[in-house]
């Protein structure tokens, strides 16, 4: 006896069981039918089925192995069946009672409820998780099964003039065997093994099948006679049956295994493809014959396969997918599907005004791991270390093996502020405790992350992955296991700042305005610091002070100086500076938060801005402190259209915008710097009053 119990019955109880059986069935056919060789045929047949039920039950309750509910309930039909027979024969052949229907008949149509909950019992046994495919194949070939049946069986008998009962029964014994063939379809198309035990079990379902659709058929035709050759075909089904019950795979039979990737033999092809051509090929028939019966049924069938066979299709393609998307070793996203998605994010949060993070983690000494230990331990080590980061992921993020030792996460909405939390999370997730590679083995892993986030560390996909991969080298280079956020560009050309500075000058003189430039930089930088941001922040606020303008460079002289109000396309046009700044700034590396508050400095806090229409936080805080410095050295000089105001009339302005506008706190923080003589006049001669 084993630890998990005894063995269902030895290896050869079941061919001897088969043995002793057909010598019954063919005893059966040899004892004769006068005398006392009709009760004695009686006897052999009922022993024949009641056998099967008996050693069915006998294995199921024997076994312990694994679940023993779909055999229970297999023998449980089958004694079912059995009591069917015995009333059926003894009626028939002892009794004289010929009569249909007959109370055989009520146990004959009750076994099969049984076996079909017997076999959905399997079904989800063998495979846990959707099978969407198999389904799908199962259901073609049950389509056409429905239409032949209803068209050479149940129709032909449901139309004969006939009683109630009559007609009723049946007619439900080809429906029940059609219940019966498409969950048996699904079982025998799904996953799982094929043993011994259940081609045992396939070929029960077969039989039965096969017996039960010829017995329709002589009874349409009138042919059939009790003890014909399709007693032989029962009592076949169920020797097999118990013989499925004894074999050693009998416990396989329910074993889960995981879901393979389907691939369309040529034997399932040729299956699927005669199965949608049957249809068709019935009205074909018809019309060489002349004989137009039950078209409705079979457009029907027609278009039932044709909705099968499109989502049989999409099914291929979305498993082409996702096979094209999925690592095979972690199960996570592919760097293919990650750097796909991460314009799409980026895109989107361009147009929320919202925020994206990357996140790149690398395993640390990953190549110690290999050598010391052999590459399936190390594939090990990925596999626990990808569940850890799964784990450590929100809904919705996009976590991939990016390659080799290294994996990314790509995180929605994630703000600057948020970063190094979840670079902390995903570090901790994996240090947190050993990978048991085997039973015996125990490696303690790390990874080191860098994080970067759009648009604050970069202004497009290629510089967010690029501000990632230099902050995962920081991490690195800083001892391992550890994580950084944003690590520093390269410093900046200093030579190409200067010229954009140089186009800022030039820009002021065509808008007879010298020196606005610098003095919108020095109010922004003041600004900044005043709200206590680091010396980078205050950087970035006085070169986009500085450069706001520089877009106007390609707007025409025309445009700039005209008196009046300006037409729809030439407000067009100048409302397209922000952007023309922005290209220009950009093409410096590392310039990129510059860049982006030089397009965003028209937008105002209310959504009414231009060129993206953003609105409060969506818009950077140094767009919001160049906004307000912008405007203010616009209404203290002379327009085309209108003159300078006063320093009194200007503060009226600001606070007329105030929390439209402007960011409110930017407004209070500017006028009381104004108040207390702090800000300068855009000619640096005087304060502005």
């Amino acid at each position: 006896m084993s630890a998990n119990g005894p063995r269902p019955a030895s290896g050869r109880a079941w061919l001897g069981y088969l043995a002793v059986g057909l010598v019954a069935i063919a005893c059966y056919y040899l004892i004769p039918r006068q005398g006392v060789g009709v009760a004695a045929r009686v006897v052999m047949y009922c022993l024949t089925s009641t056998s099967a039920a008996a050693v069915v039950l006998w294995a199921a309750l024997r076994h312990r192995a694994g679940p023993r509910a779909p055999w229970l309930l297999l023998g449980l039909s089958q004694v079912v069946y059995s009591i069917a027979d015995c009333t059926f024969y003894i009626h028939h052949y002892l009794l004289g009672l010929t009569g249909f229907p007959s109370p055989a008949d009520a146990f004959y149509l009750g076994h099969y409820p049984l076996t079909v909950a017997a076999l959905l019992l399997f079904i989800g046994r063998r495979t846990p998780g959707r099978d969407l495919q198999s389904a799908l194949d199962a259901s073609v070939l049950a389509v056409v099964a429905a239409m032949l049946s209803w068209l050479y069986l149940i129709g032909p008998r449901a139309r004969l003039d006939q009683p109630l009962l009559v007609t009723v029964t049946s007619v439900a014994f080809p429906v029940m065997d059609l219940a019966m063939l498409a969950v048996a379809l699904r079982l025998v198309m799904g996953t799982g093994k094929r043993s011994g035990s259940f081609a045992l079990l396939a070929a029960n379902l077969l039989a039965i099948l096969t017996a039960d659709t010829l017995y329709v058929v002589q009874q349409l035709n009138g042919t059939y006679h009790a003890g014909n050759f399709l007693d032989a075909i029962w009592l076949g089904g169920n020797l097999a049956l118990g013989a499925a019950a004894l074999h050693p795979t009998m416990a396989a039979v329910a074993e889960p295994t995981p879901a393979r990737e389907h691939v369309l033999g040529p034997g399932r092809i040729a299956a699927l493809c005669a199965a949608a051509l049957t249809a068709p090929a019935m009205l074909v028939v018809q019309h060489a014959t002349g004989r137009f019966r039950d078209v409705p049924v079979i457009a029907a069938a027609c278009a039932m396969l044709f909705v099968l066979v499109i989502a049989r299709l999409a099914g291929l393609v979305a498993d082409q997918r996702r096979l094209a998307i999925t690592d095979g070793l972690t199960g996570l996203h592919t760097r293919r599907f990650f750097v796909a998605q991460l314009p799409i994010e980026v895109e989107r949060a361009r147009r929320a005004g919202g925020s994206v993070a990357v996140l790149i983690a690398d395993v640390d000494r990953f190549k110690a791991i290999n050598d010391g230990h052999g590459h399936p331990v190390g594939d090990q080590v990925l596999i626990e270390i990808a569940h850890r980061l799964r784990r450590a992921a929100r809904a919705g993020d996009v976590v991939a093996r990016y390659g080799g030792e290294e994996f990314a996460l790509l995180v929605p909405g994630a703000s600057p502020a948020e970063l190094a939390g979840i670079a902390h999370r995903l570090r901790e997730s994996v240090a947190g405790s050993p990978i048991a590679a085997t039973d015996a083995v125990w490696i303690p892993a790390t990874v080191s992350v860098g994080a970067a986030c759009y648009p604050e560390h970069g202004g497009d996909p290629a510089e967010v992955i690029a501000a990632a991969d230099r902050s995962l080298y920081a991490a690195k280079v800083s001892g391992r296991d550890r994580a950084v956020v944003g690590a520093p560009r390269p410093d900046c050309d200093p030579a190409m700042v200067d010229h954009l500075c140089r186009v800022a000058d030039l820009v002021d003189l065509r808008l007879a305005a010298p020196h606005h430039s610098h003095a919108v930089g020095r109010w922004a930088r003041l600004l900044a610091g005043e709200l206590g941001h680091d010396e980078r922040g205050i950087r970035v606020a006085g070169l986009a002070g500085r450069l706001r303008d520089i877009g106007k460079i390609v707007i025409p002289d025309t445009v700039l100086d005209k008196p009046t109000a300006l037409d729809p396309d030439e407000w067009r046009l100048m409302r397209q500076h922000p952007d023309y700044g922005f290209r220009l700034a950009d093409t410096i590396p590392g310039f990129f938060p510059v860049a982006q508050t030089i397009r965003q400095h028209h937008e105002r806090y209310d959504g009414s801005g231009y060129p993206h229409g953003l609105a409060g936080n969506a818009i950077r805080w140094e767009a919001r402190l160049v906004a307000v410095c912008d405007v203010w050295a616009a209404l203290l000089r002379d327009r085309p259209h209108r003159p300078a105001l006063t320093g009194q009339e200007a503060r009226d302005v600001l606070r007329s915008g105030r929390g439209t506008l402007f960011d409110p706190d930017v407004v209070d923080l500017f006028l009381d710097l104004h108040a207390d003589g702090r800000i300068d006049s855009p000619d640096l001669g005087r304060v502005g009053g």
